[in-house]
């Protein structure tokens, strides 16, 4: 039986980790060792801030709606509280676009649950 040399393979993985990195600083963009392990790091962080993203996003929508309530007398967790309440099913995202553009419907939004 033939031996098969296992260069092309080889090569092929190197230049797709490689490929991945393009971009990086010192070693780690070149030498196939540190590129691996910085690979390896930033698709640890890139999961772990998919789920930061979302917690921001929330805090932020928060900040907004309270930030517009207050401005017609109302706390955030009043109004939240009150939107339960009369079954009012507007999420967060929703409340804090009104809030920030739409000024006048969400005043109307907070009437209706005073």
């Amino acid at each position: 039986m033939t031996r098969i040399k296992g260069g092309v393979l080889h090569a092929k993985r190197r230049r797709g980790i490689l490929k991945h990195t393009k971009g990086y600083r010192w070693g780690r963009k070149s030498k196939i060792k540190l590129a691996k392990v910085a690979k390896m790091r930033a698709g640890q962080f890139a999961f772990a801030s998919r789920r930061v993203k979302k917690r921001e996003r929330r805090a932020l929508w928060q900040i907004r709606i309270n930030a517009a309530a207050r401005k017609l007398g109302l706390s955030y967790s009043r109004l939240m509280g009150a939107l339960q309440k009369k079954q009012i099913g507007l999420d967060r995202k929703i409340l804090s676009e009104l809030g920030a553009k739409f000024p006048n419907t969400f005043a109307s939004i907070v009437a209706m649950v005073k």
